[in-house]
C-alpha cells in the first residue's frame, strides 16, 4: 500500500517496489512504474496502484459426476499481473489520495473471474466421468486441465493477468459415498486379514499336532524301551532264580549226601558197637553200664541195692566164673 503525505495543496506518494503506480492527469498517464516517489496535486490527479507480487486464491468446487454422485474439489490457484496498465484500464485500482487504500475491491473481482473460469472447467471435468474413474485417476488430470484452461483463457489475457500455478489438495466424494466405496475394499482387506489369521491358526494347530505326534512317538519309544528293560529284568530274575534254585538244589543234594554219609557212618559204628555188646555176657554189659553211668554222674548221695538186684548180680558172677577158670 502506498504512503501519502499531504502538505497543504500538494502531497507526496511513496510506493513499494512490489507495487506498480500509475498517475493520471486529465485522463492521460503522466507517470507509470514500480516503487515511484513523486509530488502531486490531489485536486488534479488520479492514481492507481496495481500489486505485482504473486497472489493465491482458494478454489472450492462441488459438482456431480456422470453417474450423479457429488464430488468436491479443493485447492489453490496462484496468479500475477503481467500488464498492469491494461489491468488498471479494465479494473478499478484507484486509491484514495489521502489514505492510500483501494476505493473498490479489485483483487476480489480478479479472483472472482479466476474462480468462475476454473469452476466451469472443474464442473465439465467431473460431469464427463463416473465417480469411480474420477477417484481412481486422482486430482492430477484435473490439475493439468485447469493449468491449460487458465493459461489459454482469453478473459484473463485481456485484463493482463496470468496463472502461476494450480495445486489441488483434495478430490473426494461425500462422506456417505466415501464409506460406501470403502466398504468393498475394507471387506476385501478384512477377508485377507481373516484368511491370514486362519492360516496362522491352522499352522499353529499343525505345529501343535506335529509336537503331539512327536511326544506320542517319544512316549511310545520310551514305553517300548521300558517294556524291553522289564522283559530283560524278568528274564534276568528268572535266570537268577533258576541259578539260585540250582545252587540250592546242589547244596541240598550235597547236604543230603553229607548227612547220608555221616548218618551211615554213625549207624555203621553203632551197629558195630551193638554187635560187640551183643556177644558180651550180661554181667559184663552190666558192669560197662555201671561204669558209663558212674562216668556221667558227678556225685552219688545214696546207692540202694535190693535183694533182687544183688541176687541177680551174684547169679551172673557164678555163671561167668566157670568160663573164666580155664584161663
Amino acid at each position: 500500500m502506498a504512503t501519502i503525505r499531504n502538505l497543504g495543496p500538494v502531497a507526496q506518494l511513496r510506493s513499494e517496489a512490489s507495487r506498480h503506480v500509475i498517475r493520471y492527469r486529465n485522463g492521460r498517464v503522466r507517470q507509470s512504474g514500480r516503487g515511484l516517489v513523486f509530488w502531486f496535486r490531489p485536486e488534479t490527479a488520479s492514481i492507481s496502484e496495481v500489486p505485482m507480487d504473486d497472489r493465491e486464491m482458494t478454489l472450492f468446487v462441488r459438482g456431480r459426476s456422470r453417474d450423479f454422485q457429488t464430488v468436491a474439489v479443493q485447492g489453490t490457484i496462484g496468479w500475477h499481473v503481467v500488464d498492469p496498465e491494461r489491468l488498471a484500464s479494465r479494473v478499478d485500482f484507484s486509491i484514495g489520495l489521502r489514505s492510500g487504500t483501494f476505493q473498490g475491491e479489485p483483487i476480489e473481482r480478479i479472483e472472482a473471474r479466476l474462480s468462475g473460469i476454473a469452476g466451469q472447467a472443474v464442473l465439465q471435468h467431473l460431469a464427463a466421468s463416473p465417480v469411480r474413474a474420477l477417484l481412481d485417476a486422482g486430482p492430477e488430470p484435473l490439475r493439468l486441465l485447469l493449468e491449460a484452461v487458465l493459461t489459454e483463457a482469453p478473459a484473463l489475457a485481456e485484463i493482463g493477468v496470468a496463472p502461476v500455478a494450480v495445486r489441488l489438495t483434495n478430490l473426494a466424494p461425500t462422506s456417505e459415498l466415501e464409506r460406501a466405496l470403502q466398504t468393498p475394499t475394507f471387506e476385501a482387506l478384512q477377508q485377507k486379514a481373516d484368511e491370514a489369521t486362519f492360516a496362522r491358526r491352522a499352522l499353529a494347530v499343525e505345529k501343535e499336532r506335529a509336537i503331539a505326534e512327536n511326544e506320542l512317538a517319544t512316549r511310545t519309544e520310551l514305553a517300548q524301551r521300558e517294556s524291553g528293560l522289564i522283559a530283560r529284568e524278568a528274564e534276568n530274575a528268572r535266570d537268577r532264580a533258576a541259578g539260585l534254585a540250582e545252587a540250592r538244589g546242589l547244596e541240598a543234594a550235597s547236604e543230603a549226601e553229607r548227612i547220608r554219609l555221616v548218618e551211615g557212618a554213625r549207624a555203621e559204628a553203632e551197629a558195630r558197637r551193638v554187635a560187640v555188646y551183643r556177644d558180651l555176657p550180661p554181667a559184663t554189659l552190666l558192669g560197662l553200664a555201671a561204669r558209663e553211668l558212674a562216668a556221667k554222674l558227678e556225685t552219688i548221695d545214696h546207692v540202694t541195692v535190693t535183694p533182687d538186684l544183688l541176687a541177680s548180680v551174684m547169679g551172673e558172677f557164678r555163671r561167668a566164673a566157670p568160663l573164666a577158670a580155664p584161663r
